[in-house]
């Protein structure tokens, strides 16, 4: 089999879809498969890079040149090829091969939600509005699709007006081994890197400073349980964190809260982090998928997380659940609700966590390396085995 892997731009820097596209191509390479990668290639883009025309001149690189270099490759194309789109944003290409067997991978539709009004807490302004309706107008040609959760395949057939005949769920798998390494060694090993950790370990959670991590609302959750405590566990905050947004945002937090910062890590402390921690906090206002929440249970660290999907899908049984902060609810009721969550689990005797974190383990270990990957490949070889045709709109 011949697999066309259509993936985004490299100026667009984006992190998580360049990894997830050279998975797929070399899940496919490693199967014996040719993979082609196809991509817009930067013409106009790096002329206007820095200047208020750069997206607009990446537009006419992704949207205009892109597609004229796709139909003289399409004529050329060799039966027995597969084209594969690694993310649904890439839908305004999917017409051109509507004709030809393909597969969208579909992530999240945030933005798609946005646009039409769905997230109050994310207005969408009138350029991205018709952006995310081209998008879609693209992607509703497509024959099949491979939705990331539950909630993904839901707001496909909702908002995206896909039949849920097309879609089918393959969760995802971690990214990475993550596996418990111990409280006191990696305390041990954070201390060394200067973070200043008690023996007790701390409370994590991560963000890449999106909005749907409600940072504000883990914020508010710290301050009410550190408002309770004389020595509270000290709050590991990783991500990409301003020193002017950490001010203005620890500035409501008692006096006796502590904060530690880390941004940059690799995995393997973040697989220390998470072995220190005592619980990630991770009450999201909605997610793409929610790696943090599999990845702090493969460690062995429980998850205080939302009541919601894919939330909810992922966590499983061993998780605490919070309801969804919503624009306009009663935040300090929310904070005080999140912070008795946080203590019972902090109550727990020893027997009691060592039990919750091999649960948490043996839960996380569903979603193990290669799982999503064997999956994707039997639909590109299923999509392939159909008759010509098969899936389209009568």
């Amino acid at each position: 089999m011949r697999v066309v892997l259509f993936e985004h731009p490299s100026f667009l820097d984006s992190k998580s879809m360049p990894r997830f596209a050279g998975m797929l191509a070399q899940a496919c390479a490693e199967m014996g498969h040719e993979v082609q990668r196809w991509a817009p290639r930067p013409v106009l883009q790096p002329l206007f890079a820095g200047t208020r025309l750069g997206k607009w001149a990446g537009y006419v690189d992704q949207y205009l040149l892109f597609p004229r270099w796709v139909r003289r490759q399409l004529r050329q194309a060799l039966p027995g090829t597969l084209y594969v789109f690694a993310d649904q944003a890439l839908g305004p290409w999917v017409p051109l091969v509507q004709h030809l067997p393909h597969v969208v991978h579909v992530h999240d539709l945030l933005a798609l939600r946005s646009a039409l009004g769905l997230v109050p807490e994310n207005p969408t302004g009138w350029t991205g509005r018709i952006y995310q309706r081209y998008i879609r107008r693209g992607f509703r040609r497509g024959r099949r699709f491979i939705c990331i959760s539950g909630r993904t395949q839901s707001d496909l057939v909702a908002f995206g007006g896909i039949d849920a005949a097309k879609t089918e769920v393959v969760l995802n798998d971690l990214n990475h081994a993550f596996r418990p390494l111990g409280r006191d060694a990696a305390v041990q090993a954070l201390n060394a890197r200067g973070l200043a950790l008690p023996e007790q370990g701390c409370l994590v959670h991560i963000s890449g400073g999106q909005w749907y991590k409600n940072f504000a609302g883990v914020l508010g959750l710290y301050a009410e349980y550190a408002s309770r405590h004389e020595q509270p566990l000290p709050l590991c905050l990783i991500g990409p964190f301003t020193d002017a947004d950490l001010a203005r945002s620890l500035k409501p937090l008692p006096p006796q809260a502590q904060v530690r910062i880390l941004s940059g890590v690799d995995a393997r402390t973040l697989e220390q982090v998470y072995s220190a921690a005592q619980v990630l906090i991770f009450p999201s206002h909605a997610e793409g998928f929610g790696w943090p929440i599999l990845e702090a249970q493969a460690a062995g660290c429980p998850v205080i997380t939302t009541d919601d999907a894919p939330m909810n899908e992922i966590a499983g049984p061993e998780a605490r659940y919070v309801p969804r902060l919503m624009a306009g609810s009663d935040a300090q009721a929310w904070c005080r609700a999140g912070a008795d969550q946080l203590d019972d689990l902090l109550r727990a005797d020893e027997p009691e966590r060592a039990s919750r974190s091999a649960a948490c383990v043996q839960w996380a270990s569903g979603f193990a390396q290669g799982r999503a990957l064997q999956r994707y490949l039997a639909i590109y070889q299923e999509v392939m085995a159909a008759p010509a045709g098969a899936g389209d709109e009568r």
